[in-house]
């Protein structure tokens, strides 16, 4: 098996068409106001059209939400809230690529569809909330 850094590079590009779709967020957030930083190799967008999106655009509201190496958040703090529970997303986004998505939604539609709540019910946050595995 080769070293885990060289594989590194085959994750981010395994994820890439759904970091593709957060990086859509960089300019109407940096326009709004809002912040850009690296943290733990993922980009973090807050503040601005963000917090916009995250509050009025969901189903849901949302402190946070990722998009494979990009996560969205209303403000800093809420950031470095969520930080560990959108990390266990960035795996999953580099685990699954560009099915991560549809698995998602899929997921959300089954525990709806079963009598459970369509985002406390989903696989993927049940595991990034620690309820699995």
């Amino acid at each position: 098996m080769p070293p885990r850094r060289l594989l590194r590079p085959l994750a981010y590009l395994w994820a890439l068409p759904n970091t593709a779709l957060g990086l859509l967020f960089l300019l109407p957030v940096l326009a709004t106001g809002g912040r850009v930083r690296a943290e733990r190799g993922a980009v973090e967008l807050y503040g601005g059209f963000a917090r916009f999106f995250l509050r009025r655009c969901l189903l849901v509201r949302a402190s946070a939400l990722c998009l494979g190496h990009v996560i969205l958040g209303q403000d800093r703090a809420s950031l470095d809230h969520a930080r560990d529970h959108e990390h266990v997303h960035v795996r999953q986004y580099e685990r699954w690529g560009p099915l991560m998505l549809p698995l998602y939604f899929l997921s959300s539609f089954k525990a709806w569809r079963r009598g459970g709540h369509f985002y406390f019910d989903n696989r993927f946050e049940r595991e990034a909330y620690g309820l699995d595995g």
